[in-house]
């Protein structure tokens, strides 16, 4: 019980990149001295670097971390970000769009617009899904602005966005913001982790990370953002680690960057192909690319192959494989050791979460930051909720695959085939009995996400809410009318996202 109750001082972060420096960042806006910040990165470890699209919580995290957005845009080669355009996922020469934002008007009446659409589609009296969402609607038109507070009841207050970046730079950036706050980096190469042996309250915890030069760092609480090497929570406490490979069954990456080619679009592209996908995320100096795949089903060579003749533009270097595995530690939180990013676990990029897993690792720390006796209960607690968080995301990415409706290739039909989840066939079911939407603790994506992929990839609902008969059809046929000539306006007035881009955020030319 000494430790009880006593602040700890030393914070040490093993592991550099985008989780590395978005923890030193974030804590080096909320921690001052006497806590003692370091970091420690390799320049020889490469960084896996794929997480260049992001979904709007990036904004919060920023503003945490006290990131002006201009300047941050200008510092990676940004651009905005309106949602993803799924090409080829229902069925082969289909696509829809999964915009971020709201659809229509959330309960004017009894209940969810989704409703009133559903029944007046089954009249014909309905427009396509993304003529009642301004996200949807501007993407598609290539079209972007910053949101109009000040216009309460007007579509343009309610355009909800995210970036695309190079992730690179955005931990450069993040670098010099924490360097510049006191976080001290070390540069080398961690070689062994050493325990607390005496019996005492310590005992077990970790106490230093060893360097190749023999430097012993010592900490009070370690951040393990080392990656797929889990060097701290994996290879020092033996953590354990949950397999998700037989819902999700790609496990490696092809990436590449090209030329820009065609305008600058406000969102990311996702193809599906024979046995995966493929990913183009447009950043002002270029494109970044990358091929999704199931080395089961498609060897690298075919995989890179498939990659370079789907590109846009001349391709800036040679492919690379990154391979994963899908899944997630059994803790995220082992005894004073927190892992944060591709140590805590992995889910593909498919709707770009990886940095928004990251975010909500460090909000969640510094929501229930400890003093030096660990209180048990709130490590569980973060535990369960960094469990809810990443099973909400491995259900949603599951409902993509899950949903084909293609007949092309054996890993299609495996995955429309597949046993899944209990609590997302629930929501599946509920959605095709009666419309239902659920939204619950730990969901990262709320109803309106879960509607455009059920109805981009061809779920059908049986029926709708039964309230949505009490208004008469041919007024609410004339609010939906009236929800899309507004924001179709509305899109008529915004800029197009190029030139926003260069009046806001222009970078300097990449050397």
């Amino acid at each position: 019980m000494d430790n009880w109750g006593r602040p700890l001082r030393k914070v040490v972060i093993v592991g550099g990149g985008a989780a590395g420096w978005m923890s030193a960042a974030a804590l080096s806006a909320v921690l001052k001295p006497p806590y003692e910040i370091r970091l420690v990165e390799s320049d020889e470890i490469g960084i896996i670097g794929v997480g260049e699209a992001t979904i709007p919580p990036i904004r919060l995290f920023n503003s945490l971390a006290r990131i002006e957005e201009a300047d941050f845009l200008k510092a990676t080669q940004g651009t905005f970000k309106l949602g993803i355009e799924f090409v080829n996922w229902g069925r082969q020469g289909e696509r829809y769009f999964h915009g971020f934002g709201g659809i229509g008007r959330e309960k004017l009446w009894p209940v969810d617009f989704s409703h009133y659409w559903l029944r007046m589609r089954a009249l014909g009296r309905a427009l396509p899904l993304d003529a009642y969402a301004i996200c949807n609607m501007a993407a598609r038109a290539g079209r972007f602005m910053l949101p109009r507070p000040e216009m309460q009841n007007s579509p343009l207050n309610a355009i909800n966005y995210a970036y695309h970046f190079d992730a690179s730079l955005y931990a450069q950036a993040l670098r010099r913001i924490g360097e510049a706050r006191g976080v001290r980096r070390t540069e080398g190469k961690v070689v062994n982790a050493l325990l607390h042996e005496q019996p005492g309250p310590r005992q077990g915890q970790l106490r230093a990370v060893q360097m190749e030069g023999g430097e012993l760092i010592e900490g009070d609480l370690f951040l393990d953002c080392s990656g797929f090497q889990a060097l701290l929570i994996e290879k020092a406490l033996a953590t354990g680690h949950e397999d998700w490979s037989h819902w999700l069954p790609c496990d490696r990456a092809v990436a590449v960057p090209s030329e820009p080619a065609g305008p600058l679009l406000p969102y990311t592209r996702s193809t599906a192909h024979r046995a995966g996908w493929q990913w183009r995320i447009p950043l002002q100096h270029r494109v970044g690319n990358g091929h999704v795949y199931a080395s089961s089903h498609v060897g690298d060579d075919e995989a890179a192959d498939v990659l370079l003749r789907h590109l846009d533009g001349r391709p800036l270097a040679e492919p690379r494989v990154i391979k994963f595995r899908t899944g997630i530690r059994r803790q995220a939180w082992n005894r004073n050791v927190v892992a944060i990013g591709l140590a805590a676990g992995f889910i593909e990029p498919l709707e770009s979460t990886a940095l928004h897993l990251i975010q909500m690792g460090i909000g969640d720390l510094i929501e229930r930051f400890p003093h030096a006796g660990f209180d048990a209960l709130e490590i569980a607690e973060y535990n369960q909720r960094s469990r809810a968080r990443y099973e909400s995301v491995r259900d949603f990415i599951i409902l993509h695959y899950h949903l084909n409706k293609r007949d092309d290739s054996a890993f299609w039909q495996a995955c429309a085939a597949m046993d899944i989840p209990g609590t997302l066939r629930r929501r599946m079911q509920l959605y095709e009995s009666s419309g239902r939407l659920l939204y619950g603790d730990g969901d990262e994506f709320r109803e309106p996400s879960w509607l455009e992929v059920m109805e981009g990839q061809n779920q059908r609902p049986r029926a709708w809410l039964p309230l949505v008969e009490l208004q008469d059809a041919d007024d609410t046929a004339a609010y939906l009318k009236s929800v899309s000539d507004t924001i179709a306006k509305c899109v008529a007035v915004m800029p197009e996202h190029e030139a926003f881009v260069r009046r806001y955020c222009a970078a300097a030319p990449m050397d």
